[in-house]
């Protein structure tokens, strides 16, 4: 069974900066595309960066410029780091890939709170 471990969430001032850690096991980051996604209280969740095997990586319009994302296949884990913290970027953020969301598999998540 594939685990995926979310981490870095906290609390936060508008204008702060978090860097969130997905820790999964087994070679799921290193050969799949390995996405960051956000559910907000009452809303339905959103891809927010995405990075492929290769590097590439999207951004949701509302994240450019301030967020980014990586990977580390040695350690296989993929990170979002969060610069310019917004009141609306506040959410439980999740990682994950096609191949674990086709399957319905999800982590805990990391909550994110931005005050204003």
């Amino acid at each position: 069974q594939v685990q995926l471990v979310e981490s870095g969430g906290g609390l936060v001032q508008a204008g702060g900066s978090l860097r969130l850690s997905c820790a999964a096991s087994g070679s799921i980051v290193s050969i799949n595309a390995m996405g960051w996604y956000r559910q907000a209280p009452g809303k339905q969740r959103e891809l927010v960066a995405r990075v492929t095997p290769g590097g590439r990586t999207n951004y949701a319009d509302s994240v450019k410029g301030r967020f980014t994302i990586s990977r580390d296949n040695a350690k296989s884990t993929v990170y979002l780091q969060m610069n310019s913290l917004k009141p609306e970027d506040t959410a439980v953020y999740y990682c994950n890939t096609d191949v674990l969301i086709g399957r319905g598999v999800w982590g805990q998540g990391t909550l994110v709170t931005v005050s204003s």
